[in-house]
This record gives structure tokens, sequence and C-alpha cells, in this order.
């Protein structure tokens, strides 16, 4: 294998070894190749910055069909966005470098940028991406933006499609989960009075077909390659597994089965009906709302797609070509019913048709209009069903370019348009007006009658009965309310580029033979969102749905101009084999009167050939403000605290912190409590933010100890400022508790009973969290690779290969001068998404000399512990005397092994056949309770299902034949 060759696929981190192992031709004539990270076309693939290449063989031994668990099995990608989230789903999958956020990392189809992936997620949606047409991935971590711009602040993620394609290939794939249920939450569930659910033999199914269609043409001076794919994925209900059937709380020694203070039989201030026509106190141990199992642990979705590449070369220094890309994914996002969320405030009166003397003896009434209460009311809409928030998104994409070569000189100059169109339904919601409306009753000659129909003002309003009596479908059919939102997202990028290599005008170091490269190009952006939300939406009228969404339209656009240089500096002199410098330099002028300067300079040297390789590079990179980040209007949702602790009768903070909050005296123990953990927060855009800055450090090294054995060690560090960002509401709210900080009792507000989530009707109580440019974040770690191919002749070859991750830090500083805090080894409310140690991802493959190869591989996710264990005190969950107060069974999530097998066998010459089991040995997922994790991005579930496999083993079958 030529020492280009080898190097791009086992240099960075080696996942495609196997890919030399089978019979190999003989050496063709090499050709200048980009690769990810430089746009200087050249035949040496190495680089100063590590590139991580997974090939086809990899992706299809993973088993997985989606492009976000795909990458998630890196170790150097974390959790976002996915089909395991459902109450919060965007409708997209994305992709966390480094887990620095999906809006910091640079996602790119053939080297250019993907759109913003949908209005509710600007990261770029990875189900855009056509799996069965990925020929490799190149992921380059650390920055990247003077090369691609904004956007590639931990990194880029770069798909290579598949072209010049000749005949035909059919894929058919098949996958679904089989689980044990083995669980020891199973008999709390149980205890509980709970249904404990059965065994999964084959569930949550995946089925997908693809074809590929290519030909050369006119003396195969062009080829067109086209692609059809269709995929189903059937719904997982939380129910079907015994770990996620209720929401836990922790306990001591064990979890106990939680729940929602608004339940099925109704509240009414300190009561709820007995089911028997009495009423009796309320119980949160007994009457809470187990809201897990009707929410969906994956979601059921629909997926098709086209794409279409083709190139022709007018002569041989002109090639023209397009690439055009076309999904539509819709599915539902569902979650359990909603209904009258306990907190809203209603006045009863005494004469109310639909009391019994015991409900009025219960309130304190008489039979009089004039004999009144005022109470804090809610109840489940278990009548109506689960919330369902439907997704449609779909995309078009089309690259028109030409390229070539011109007397040494090549170019590329293309224009891409790109659009995502969104569209978003919400049903089997409440009215909040017209909850007011059915609750503020009169009695008409012994009938309960809406107060608005005696004035006129609805004539259509139907009481709603709290109090024992039926649920009718006309007091359903006058609440139940659903929200639509539409609109889409719009990129127009026009640009060129030019590149040479300057060896042939003679222009080189004297003491390398090969000359210095250089390129140089032009580049125009211009990125535009529209959302519309209906007026529902818009007013914040759905009961449970987070609050009023307001209409966005903005847009900006950026001009670019960019050089790069690649200098080989000394070959084959006494100490170095080679020595590479490169430089690169990007300036961006935004239409929001920012301007930005990106750079990089990097080092590859090798003082023994094929023997090691010492690399380094520094980068500057920025991330431009989003355009929700600039012009969403400020709004009031449920992205608060997940705890009050001035909350309740008995509030774990003392008066007076309470008091820097905004509690007052008389206040204080009488604040109601909100048992779904989801407090108030106001977000909101700012047009004058700036783009973030980030600085990459990296050095590396590459050792070739033995023959067919590389090992990669490369120590990272980035650090990103002025971040776009908000100040935790978590923290404001602790900050102002415990060290009574001006600036972060100011972004705290109570309403008029001092809580920040009771009041619907306003004035809203609520955490300000609106954006700014006041925060850093940064991580720092070493990347661990190796690659062994081991010949065992009448035994064909094994081929070994790890990757892994150890993170040094993962710290966030939300304010300037508050100090930071390290997520490293810790997840939860504030730090979310768990952020272990040390991860892994190790395989050994086995090429049989009887045609088949066996792959057996090891994912490892090390131990993390709750953030409350931490000593910054901006995490640290500790009293008085510095006890810990984290329920022990919930303090830590174990580390996780999981073993998959993977078998190819080609089955003619035209049909081949991959099977596998990932999570071999159906390992359940680490699980906390929901107190936990209610704040936290990526849970689900009573966990983290986009970290964990948390359905059982997954079983797959895949039959590819070619003609």
């Amino acid at each position: 294998m030529s020492r280009s060759i080898r190097l791009m696929f086992v240099g960075g981190i080696a996942l495609g070894m196997h890919a030399a192992s089978a019979q190999q031709a003989p050496d063709q004539p090499l050709q200048k190749v980009e690769v990810t990270g430089s746009r200087i076309p050249t035949l040496n693939t190495e680089g100063a910055s590590p590139v991580t290449v997974l090939s086809a063989k990899d992706i299809k031994i993973d088993g997985v069909r989606n492009v976000e668990d795909m990458l998630n099995n890196l170790p150097q990608v974390f959790a976002a966005q996915g089909a395991a989230i459902s109450n919060g789903a965007s409708g997209t999958a994305t992709a966390n470098l480094r887990n620095l956020g999906s809006d910091r990392t640079l996602v790119l189809v053939n080297g250019k940028r993907l759109p913003a992936g949908s209005v509710k997620d600007s990261a770029p949606d990875l189900n855009e991406i056509p799996s069965g047409l990925i020929k490799r991935v190149e992921v380059l971590t650390g920055g990247a933006g003077a090369v691609y711009g904004a956007g590639a602040v931990s990194g880029v993620i770069n798909f290579i499609l598949r072209d010049n394609f000749e005949g035909v290939e059919v894929q058919g794939n098949i996958a679904g989960f089989n689980h044990k249920q083995h669980n020891g939450v199973a008999d709390v569930v149980s205890k509980r009075g709970f249904a404990v659910p059965g065994n999964a033999n084959f569930d949550g199914k995946t089925k997908d077909a693809s074809i590929l269609l290519g030909s050369n043409f006119d003396n195969n001076k062009g080829n067109a390659t086209l692609f059809f794919t269709y995929k189903e994925t059937d719904a997982v209900l939380q129910a079907a597994r015994d770990f996620s059937s209720c929401a836990l709380a922790g306990g001591d020694p064990n979890f106990t089965c939680s729940g929602s203070g608004t339940q099925a039989s109704g509240r009414v201030g300190a009561f709820t009906n007995d089911g028997k026509g009495g009423v009796r106190a309320y119980s949160s141990a007994t009457d809470a709302y187990n809201f897990g199992p009707l929410n969906y642990l994956q979601r059921p979705s629909q997926m098709y797609g086209f794409n279409a590449q083709a190139h022709y070369d007018i002569n041989d220094k002109v090639r023209v070509y397009q690439e055009f890309g076309f999904h539509n994914y819709s599915t539902d996002a569902q979650v359990a019913p909603g209904g009258i969320f306990f907190g809203v405030r209603a006045t009863i009166a005494g004469d109310n048709p639909m009391l019994s003397d015991a409900w009025r003896t219960a309130l304190g009434l008489t039979n009089s209009p004039t004999s009144k209460t005022t109470v804090t009311i809610g109840k489940r809409n278990v009548e109506g069903g689960p919330r369902i928030d439907s997704i449609n998104d779909n995309s078009f994409r089309e690259v028109l370019g030409v390229k070539g070569e011109i007397n040494n000189w090549s170019y590329d100059v293309f224009g891409q348009y790109a659009r995502v169109s969104h569209a978003e339904s919400n049903t089997n919601y409440f009215s909040l007006a017209k909850i007011a409306k059915a609750f503020d009753v009169v009695n008409v000659n012994g009938k309960a009658t809406c107060a608005s129909v005696v004035s006129g003002a609805d004539a259509a309003c139907v009481p709603y009965n709290l109090y024992g009596g039926a649920i009718t479908p006309a007091m359903l059919n006058y609440l139940n309310a659903s929200g639509i939102n539409t609109g889409y997202t719009q990129q127009i990028i026009m640009g060129g580029n030019v590149g040479a290599d300057l060896g042939v005008y003679g222009i080189k170091s004297p003491w390398s033979s090969n000359g210095i490269g250089v390129s140089f190009g032009v580049e125009r952006r211009a990125e535009k969102l529209v959302y519309r939300p209906d007026d529902t939406t818009l007013s914040g009228d759905l009961s449970g749905a987070g609050g009023a969404s307001p209409p966005v339209v903005g847009g900006y656009s950026v001009k670019e101009v960019f050089a790069e240089t690649r200098v080989p500096l000394l070959e084959k002199k006494p100490g170095a084999d080679s020595l590479d410098l490169s430089g690169s330099f990007r300036r961006s002028e935004y239409s929001t009167d920012h301007t930005a300067n990106t750079y990089g300079v990097g080092v590859d040297w090798a003082p023994v050939a094929d023997l090691v390789r010492v690399r380094g590079s520094y980068q500057r990179a920025v991330r431009a403000p989003t355009i929700p980040n600039l012009y969403n209007p400020q709004s009031i949702g449920n992205g608060g605290p997940a705890i009050d602790p001035c909350e309740g009768p008995s509030p774990s903070a003392t008066a007076a912190q309470c008091a820097n909050t905004g509690v007052t005296a008389a206040q204080y123990g009488k604040i109601e409590k909100n048992t779904a953990n989801q407090h108030s927060s106001l977000t909101g855009g700012n047009p004058s933010l700036a783009p973030e800055e980030g600085t990459t450090y990296t050095v590396g090294l590459v050792l070739t100890p033995i023959k067919n054995l590389t090992v990669t060690l490369d120590a990272f560090k980035i650090d990103i400022k002025n971040t776009i960002s908000t100040v935790d509401p978590t923290v404001a709210l602790t900050q102002c508790l415990t060290k009574a900080t001006a600036s972060f009792c100011a972004l705290v507000k109570r309403d008029q009973f001092g809580s920040l989530w009771l009041s619907p009707n306003g004035p809203l109580g609520y955490v300000a969290a609106t954006n700014a440019n006041i925060g850093s974040v940064s991580t720092s770690g070493l990347d661990l690779g190796a690659a062994y191919v081991m010949r065992a002749k009448d035994l064909g070859t094994f081929n070994f290969n790890i990757n892994g991750t150890y993170m040094r830090s993962s710290s966030v500083e939300n304010v300037p001068g508050l100090g930071s805090y390290d997520c490293k080894g810790y997840f939860g409310a504030t730090c979310g998404t768990p952020t272990p140690e040390w991860r892994h991802k190790a395989r050994v493959t086995w090429s049989t000399p009887w045609k088949f190869d066996v792959s057996a591989t090891w994912r490892y996710v090390g131990s993390t512990k709750q953030e409350g264990f931490s000593t910054d005190d901006q995490l640290s969950n500790r009293d008085d005397k510095g006890v810990v107060q984290v329920a022990p069974i919930e303090s830590e999530l174990g580390r996780r092994n999981y073993f998959d097998l993977n078998v190819q066998y080609p089955i003619t010459k035209k049909i081949s056949l991959s099977a596998g089991i990932n999570n071999l040995f159906d390992k359940d997922p680490p699980i906390v309770s929901t107190l936990v994790t209610a704040a936290a991005g990526s849970a689900n579930g009573n966990g983290y299902p986009q970290v964990y496999d948390s359905l059982g083993r997954f079983i797959y079958l895949n039959l590819t034949a070619r003609f």
C-alpha cells in the first residue's frame, strides 16, 4: 500500500484499516486530492490536523441506518438531537463535536456546507444525508474556519458521496430491537400499581430500501449517478421498557415512581374527587400522574429521498458538475396528555350546580352565588389522549459548478442553493383562554352555565367538570385546541477558488523538491429564515406547549476572501525526512456590521520516513450568530430551573435566601410546588450580537514502530470566548439565592404569588435568559488511535483498531467574573449530556479465507457522576455541613461496555449479506430520575437514550445486489 493512501486511513485515527487487508490492486498513479481541512490539491494526504475517516464498510459493520447514531459511536461526537428525543424534539438529527454544541460543528457534503436544518434548529440536519450513498466520512476535530468559514469552531464533518458509479445497486435493510426486561426498577413500578411491560421480541423496527443507478456516457467523458431511498421506523413507547415505564424519583435506597401533580382525576386546591362522587385530600404519593408510559422512547418516522450527481468533461481542462439532493422527513413526537396544568387559578361560586355538598364543605363554601373561593386547579386530559407534535421537513439542495486545471492552476467555481421547508402541527392541547371561560361558571335555573354564554361573549362555552362528574365529548371539544406553524430556511452561496503547485515555476524551498502549494478564493453566502406560527401558537394559548412562539423573519449575508498555503520546507534531510508548514487566512464581512478574521498555522514533521511524525496546529475560528440568535422575539417558556428551592411548605432554602430572589415573608412556605419540574424563563434574540471567537491548539504524534502498526496520539485544546449564550436559569437562581449577587438577582422575576411558574394569565414569574456575547467555553483532552493488520497465513487476515478520547476538561463560564465550572465526568441539569472521562470504540475484523468477514466491536462509555458532587460552587449541591444532597441511587451513571457482532458474506458474485447484533448482551442504560434530567437536552425516559443503547439488542440484516 502506498504511503499516501495508507496515511489517509490511519494518519488521523484508523477505522478503515480492514479495507487494506483484502486483495490489493497494483499501485496506480497517484492523483491530487483535497483532504478535509485544506483546499490545496496535493498528492500528500497527511496534514497538521488529525482527520478521522469512516469508510463505507465501517458504516455497514456498524449496522445503524441513522447518520446521527453512526457518528455518536465516535468518541469525539456527543449526543444531540435525534430519534430518541420526544419532548423538545426539533425533528432534526444533529452532530455535536467535542460537546461544544451542534451549531459549532460544520457539516459538509462533498466539501460544501449544508444549510440550517430547520426553523427550529440552526444546526445542519443529518437526515438530509443519504446514508446508503456515503463513500466515506472525514471528521476533522478542531477549528477550520479559515478554510471553510464560520461554524467550524469545534470541527468539520465532511460526507463524501459516491459518484462515478456504473451499474445498478439495490439495498434492502430491516432492523429492530430484542429486549428481555430485567431492570430492578420493575419491582418499583409493580408496587406502585403500574403495568410492567413484557419482553420485546422485535420492536422499534426500521425498514428501508434504496436503489443506486449510474452510467458513464459520451465515451466516458461524463457520469450520471441517481439514488432513491425510502425508510420507515416504528415507534417505541416508554411503556415498552421496564426502566422507563414510570417517571422515577431518586430515593434512599431505591428509586420511587413519581409523577406530575397535574393528574387524571383533577385537583381543586388541596382536594381531588375520589371517583365515587365524593371528595378527599390530594396525595402526591398515590395521586401523582405517571407521565412516562405514553412518551415515545423512539419516535416513528418516514423518510424518502432522491439524489442526483453528474459531471461532464467538456475537455481536459473543464469539467461541469452538479449535485442535487432532496429529502422529506416526517415524524411524530408524542408526550403525555396535556390538559389544565396545575397552577391555573379559578374562582368558584358556591351555587355551582356541579358541586356536591361534600365539595362545598371541603372548599369552605355555602350554596350561594356570593360564597366564593379562588383556588389552584388542574387535570390531565386523559380522555383526549396524548399530545402529538407532527413534524414534516422537506429539503432540496442544488450545487452547480465548473472546475478543472489550466496551466497548472486548478480552479473551482460554483453556486449553491438550498432550502428546508418546515410544517408542524400540535394537537390534543387545551386552550388557556377557554379554560378560564370554562371555569367561570354561574347557576342558570339549576344548570351550570358559562358566564361567557350568559354575556354573549362566547356562546359555545361548555363548563368543565373537575368534581367527579363525567367528562363529556362536548367539554373536550370546547377546550380542545391545536397549533400550526410553518416556515423555511434558505441558503445561497456563490464562490470560487484557484490553487496551484508553484513548484512548476521554480518557487519552492531550496531544501525540498516539492513546490509551495497555494489556494485563493472568494465566497458570498446569504442566509434567511422565515417562521410563521398561527394565532394560537403565536399567543401561547396551548396549555402545556411551552409558551408563546412569536414569528421570526430575518437574514444576513457575508462576503469573504481567503487564502491558504502549504510549504514543504525540508525533504530527505538529516532529522527531517519531511517538514511541511501550512497557513490559512479568511476575512469575513457580515451585513450585521461585524467583521471577523480567521487564520491558522500548522506544522507536519517526519524526522524518520514511515516511522514517526509530529504534527501541530493553531487555528482561529468563528461562529456567526444564527438568525434566531439575532432576531428571535423575546418570549416566556418553560425552560427555567428544574427546581425552585423556595417552593413548597418546607422550602430547602432559608427565608433570607429566598428573600434575595424576591420572596416576601408572607409568601415563604406558601408557594405552590411545581411537581413537573418545569419553571419559566424569558428567552429571545439580540441583533447586536458579534461572532464567537474560537482558538484551537493541537499537537500530535504518529508512530509506525513495526510493519502494519500505526499509533496516533493527538492532544487538543479548544477555547471559545464571547459565546452567544444566556445565563443558565439554574445558575442565576442559585447564585442569587446563595450569594445575593445583584447581577443575578436582577434576572429573577417572581409573580404575585412568589412563584416562577404559577401565573399562566400573567404577569408571569420567570428567570431571564436572553442572548448575549457574555460567556466562554473550553475543552481539552487527548485522542488515541491505533490500527494493526495481522496476516495469519491460511487463516486470513485480522485487523485491529481502536479510537478513544480522554477528556481532560469541559469548562463553561456563563458570565465573566463568575468563574467557570468543569463538566468533565459529570451530568445533570446544568452540565446536560454526560461527559465521561474516557470513551472508546475498538474493533477486530477477521477476513477469512472462506469469503466471509466477521467483526467484533467493543464500545465503551465511562462513568459520570451527578454534578452535585462537583466542588465547583455553581454545580455543587451540598448542605451547610458539606454533605452532598444527592440520592445515592442516582449519584452516578455507571460505565457501559457494549459488544457488537457483524458478519458479511458474498452469497453470490452479485448479492452480498451483512447481518449483526449490537449490544449483544442486552445491557440496560444507566437511569436517573426525571428531576435530574428535566433540563438536560438529550434526556428522555429516565436517562439519556441518545448516549446509551436504551432499547436492548439491535438486530439488523442488509442485502445488497449489484448488477
